[in-house]
């Protein structure tokens, strides 16, 4: 009855607008590369000062949610994530729009963030003291664990060789060591450049790796003829328009991952500092051991699909779940929710629900509205944004991805170096490509170093340099102990699919 009550009052006439409003801002926000859904929140905080709580909260929700369904709509069409939790969805994604089932890959992009969001609200509204309560158990030895298993995905990421992807996998954790200590405070590798103490950006790397790089190499294939031409592309993307729902055949092969990935997701989110791209990587590679046709993932999987695009969207309840219960931030748009709430004077803990039970019901209603007008909004624009794409010009589209690119960097943190280090990225990739590195383990390493090392270190200052606390600690010592098997399946998995052609041939 209280979810029904707070329910109605997100769709009252004095608040459902700004929620709209903020669902179609977060549609910019996560389209935008670099223009991520913690920007969103930030920039529109300010404009709630002078609304009602559930105004403000339906304005800013909205953001927050929709940029999660918008950023898997660049990382199907252009290779580029439009947020951070959209890496895992150019694995599947694009290649399903360059096999001309583009618009089948936004309809599951849409689905999946529809389920795994409402998933998570779920959770949110039942099990939020409770979940949260658990994650608070996380100490370093937990997040250093966790950073291991995420971490081990590398393998899953590689492509052909193990081998190359784990070196490049340690290369982004090299570069992640670039700028302050997390113990001791003194720059690395900074060179003298003041700008480097903080280190090197991950998301203009992203940016770099998957949106420039791409651009890059289809302009210089398009140069030496090694590309098909763009009327065959774009014949074939049309082509796939004409179908966004899953057949009941591919329905029954997307259950599963996004079972898998809603569990998942929700769980990560309620990890304080984890978010949805950790989700979704996890989420894909779970997905890819338990799938019947493990070949497909990374070709154009929509198993692989569904998984990471159902994480990245319900990290959303589980990371509202512990910011609310405990005060800390799931995430960083969390992070930034906090201080929105405290703009009402509303203090996120253990006393939210016993002071403000009414508003935790009308938030999760909030959710659950702009949940539905990011599924909407999706599957409606999906056509005539895939459209528009087509009909551009070779030329114009990559200009306008690359323009889309600097922006979006730029708007980062106003930083000119920033640019610099996305084109350098950019031009990186497009090396890697040429000699079959994949990018994915080096947005790991990046990603996921600096919290390995800092954890492991506040770990090991906690025991006494012993290396027992990580099998003394339960939770830490099954998420190591699932890394090992993550990788003794995933090479198992690697052999099959390498013996069954030799298999097929002999029989």
């Amino acid at each position: 009855m209280a979810l029904l009550e707070g329910l109605m009052a997100a769709l009252r006439p004095d608040t459902l607008p700004y929620t709209v409003l903020g669902v179609a801002l977060g549609m910019l926000f996560g389209i935008v590369p670099g223009l991520t859904a913690t920007m969103g929140v930030a920039i529109l905080t300010p404009l709630a000062f002078n609304l009602s709580p559930a105004a403000g909260l339906g304005m800013i929700l909205g953001v927050y949610n929709a940029a999660m369904f918008g950023g898997g709509i660049t990382a199907i069409l252009l290779n580029t994530p439009g947020t951070p939790a959209s890496i895992a969805t150019t694995f599947d994604g694009y290649p399903m729009h360059r096999r001309g089932l583009g618009g089948l890959a936004l309809g599951i992009n849409a689905i999946g963030g529809l389920i795994g969001s409402l998933f998570g609200l779920v959770v949110l509204a039942i099990v939020a003291i409770p979940l949260a309560d658990f994650a608070l158990r996380f100490g370093p030895p937990e997040y250093f664990a966790l950073a291991v298993f995420g971490l081990s995905m590398m393998v899953s990421v590689s492509g052909s060789s193990a081998v190359r992807g784990l070196l490049v996998g340690m290369l982004g954790i090299l570069i992640a060591t670039v700028g302050f200590d997390p113990m001791l405070g003194y720059p690395r590798f900074t060179f003298g450049n003041v700008e480097l103490l903080s280190g090197v950006p991950f998301i203009p790397v992203m940016i770099g790796l998957f949106g420039v790089a791409e651009v890059l190499a289809q302009a210089r294939n398009a140069a030496v003829g090694r590309d098909r031409s763009y009327a065959e592309r774009v014949e074939g993307a049309r082509g796939a328009l004409g179908r966004i729902w899953p057949t009941l055949a591919e329905w029954r092969r997307l259950l599963p991952p996004i079972g898998i990935a809603s569990l998942v997701g929700t769980f990560i989110g309620a990890i304080p500092g984890a978010g949805g791209d950790i989700a979704s990587l996890v989420s894909w590679n779970l997905s890819k051991q338990v799938s019947k046709k493990p070949e497909e993932f990374g070709k154009g999987s929509i198993e692989g699909l569904a998984a990471s695009e159902t994480a990245n969207n319900s990290v959303i309840g589980g990371a509202m779940a512990t910011m609310l219960a405990l005060g800390i931030p799931g995430d960083a748009p969390t992070a930034v929710l906090i201080g929105t709430l405290l703009i009402w004077g509303l203090q996120p803990g253990p006393l939210f629900f016993r002071d403000h039970l009414d508003l935790f019901y009308v938030i999760v209603g909030l959710l659950i509205v702009s949940s539905v007008l990011s599924f909407v909004l999706s599957v409606i624009r999906a056509r005539s944004f895939v459209t528009w794409l087509t009909r551009l010009s070779p030329a114009r589209l990559w200009a306008a991805v690359l323009v889309a690119c600097v922006v979006g960097t730029y708007a980062l943190n106003n930083s000119i170096q920033d640019v610099w280090i996305m084109l350098l990225s950019g031009v990186a990739g497009l090396w890697m490509r040429e000699f079959d590195l994949p990018p994915g383990p080096m947005v790991l390493g990046l990603v996921l170093g600096p919290m390995a090392e800092s954890n492991l270190r506040r770990s090991l200052v906690l025991s006494d340099a012993s290396w027992g606390i990580f099998l003394d600690r339960p939770i830490a010592a099954t998420l190591l102990a699932a890394a090992a098997l993550s990788l003794v399946l995933t090479e198992a998995q690697r052999l099959r699919i390498h013996l069954r052609p030799h298999a097929l041939k002999s029989s």
